[in-house]
């Protein structure tokens, strides 16, 4: 295990407070935990994100998330383990992950509508864009 380059946490307490106040938010979201889990999965697969990989198993296991569909999830869109909810936010998830690539498209971004309200659009994208900070910083801080 790498060692901390630097403790953010203290070097930085107000920004990564608010981060850690809008996870807290988020888990309380119509989303749902499991959802926004299973996201925030799916970014750390993206992403390499080791520590973050072990945590959100970890909370998803403990949702009574099934091991089979954890196992699938890098394959969501094949498997037939997930829903059309899941995987258009699955498919909003990765568009925004990878958004220096492509963009973020309507016809990405529309199917959300036929399952999401506009908050819990304005919330999952909230999520997605937390998390990839977090990697970001568990990343780029050896965590």
């Amino acid at each position: 295990m790498s060692q901390l380059r630097l403790p953010f946490s203290s070097l930085s307490p107000a920004a990564y407070q608010g981060l850690l106040a809008t996870n807290t938010a988020l888990a309380a979201s119509s989303l749902g935990l499991p959802l926004i889990e299973l996201v925030y999965l799916r970014i750390s697969q993206i992403n390499g994100c080791a520590y973050c990989l072990g945590t959100h198993s970890q909370t998803l296991r403990e949702c009574d998330v099934a091991q089979a569909k954890l196992d699938c999830l890098a394959g969501w869109k094949i498997s037939a383990l997930f829903n059309d909810r899941e995987r258009a936010a699955l498919a909003w998830t990765e568009t925004l992950t990878y958004v220096s690539e492509k963009g973020a498209p309507d016809a990405l971004y529309e199917p959300l509508k036929a399952h999401f309200s506009d908050i819990e659009i304005s919330d999952l994208t909230l999520a997605i864009s937390l998390m990839n900070a977090f990697n970001r910083l568990a990343i780029g801080m050896n965590l």
